[in-house]
Order: C-alpha cells, then structure tokens, then sequence
C-alpha cells in the first residue's frame, strides 16, 4: 500500500488515499471533504502506477 495525493474534482481540496498496487482498482469513493461521489481509476504495471484518474460523476 502507498499514499496518493490528488484534488478533489468537485471542492478541489487535497485529499490522500491508501492504493494497493497489486490490483487494479475502479470503483467510487466520497470526498473526506465535501461528500460528493468521486469515480476512482488506479491500474498498476509490475507495482508502479500507471494511470490514476479522479472525475466527478454526473448525477
């Protein structure tokens, strides 16, 4: 597990998150911040973070 930094595509406050790179990962989490529901994509190759992607998701 690592700690990853990114902005909040909503209230645009820094937030961190715990990623596991032995897995692939898209799923959704609410801001710690504003609560809105954020759609997060975090694929791995051999360990190392390839792409990482927080976007809002129209309601």
């Amino acid at each position: 597990m690592f700690e990853h930094f990114f902005q909040c595509p909503y209230c645009w406050e820094e937030i961190s998150m715990l990623l596991d790179p032995s897995v692939n990962q898209t799923y959704v989490e609410d801001c710690e911040v504003c609560c809105n529901p954020i759609e997060i994509t975090a694929k791995f190759e051999e360990g190392e973070l390839m792409v990482f992607s927080a976007e809002s998701i129209e309601q």
